[in-house]
């Protein structure tokens, strides 16, 4: 619903902007294990559902690489764009401020350091805000992401989570 203004100057129709409003999920079938990630991104009446899956990965990249796509999705700036994710991990990182210590160490000691450093520019970008919701408590966009997660978790087609293999491999059980 827009406003109109009327001054000295005439008259002036102001629209809110639409959010762009970003669910995301990420799963793992095993930890580590096979992952997938997915996100449903809605502006206004469009809807754009997004997934993809990895042979060797954790649970937390699946949660960042969701965040990660949906964002490389976004093709218009100056929006606002909210996230809801179920995933504490990814969600205390922006609203506890742990990103930004993180960056300034360098990030040294920080679990998923490659997908991170992807994150951060496209945060600086963005500017989006960040919602934490129950997984599994009936919010229905969350309840579709978790589907196509898991389903593309389960069947693929499978990328290979090259820096996870290389550098953290079958010793971790941390991520």
């Amino acid at each position: 619903m827009c406003t109109i203004f009327v001054n000295k100057c005439g008259v002036f129709k102001l629209c809110p902007v639409l959010p762009i409003v970003v669910y995301t999920d990420g799963a793992a079938l095993g930890n580590p294990g096979q992952g997938g990630y997915a996100a449903v991104l809605i502006y206004g009446d469009k809807r754009k559902e997004i997934f993809g899956a990895y042979a060797f990965t954790t649970n937390n990249r699946m949660e960042l690489l969701a965040v990660i796509r949906a964002l490389d999705n976004i093709k218009s700036r100056g929006i606002p764009v909210h996230i809801y994710s179920d995933s504490q991990y990814v969600c205390n990182a922006i609203l506890k401020g742990w990103l930004f210590g993180w960056k300034k160490k360098g990030w040294v000691k920080v679990k998923n350091p490659d997908l991170w450093q992807r994150f951060y520019p496209l945060y600086e970008l963005f500017k989006p805000q960040f919602h934490w919701v129950k997984g599994h408590s009936s919010v229905p966009e969350n309840e579709r992401c978790d589907v196509l997660a898991t389903q593309a978790a389960a069947n693929g087609p499978f990328e290979k989570d090259t820096w996870y293999e290389t550098n953290i491999g079958a010793s971790d059980t941390l991520l």
